[in-house]
């Protein structure tokens, strides 16, 4: 989906300023300053494994709940995604996800990111 879809023809945003300004000042007040952007994408808004449709045989289907698609960086989908294959399966997943997706765990954006959706955006737990 990252690389598929065009971030100048999406018309929402699901941007770190985007997320904050929704946030409680408390929330915001707790979180660390964000990492700089590494890829704007059209991201999902709520990548978690459920939303992600297989077969029987483990081959992609779809994705569903698009309530939170928007142009974002990649890490924002990225973090809730592989946290979400532990807590949804059970078990270590990051070797495997980040090798199928082509790039190396970033572990501050991954930190990031899991906070920010710790902090409101919490749409799978």
């Amino acid at each position: 989906m990252h690389d598929r879809l065009s971030v100048d023809s999406c018309p929402f945003s699901w941007s770190v300023p985007s997320r904050l300004a929704a946030l409680p000042e408390a929330a915001r007040r707790g979180l660390p300053e964000p990492p700089s952007v590494d890829k704007l994408v059209v991201c999902h808004g709520d990548a978690c494994a459920p939303n992600t449709l297989i077969d029987e045989d483990g081959g992609w289907r779809g994705h569903v709940d698009f309530g939170d698609l928007g142009i974002a960086d990649r890490w924002a989908d990225l973090a809730v995604a592989e946290w979400s294959l532990g807590y949804d399966y059970g078990g270590e997943w990051r070797a495997e996800f980040f090798d199928a997706y082509g790039i190396a765990p970033d572990v501050e954006r991954l930190d990031y990111y899991l906070a920010l959706w710790d902090a409101g955006d919490i749409s799978c737990r």
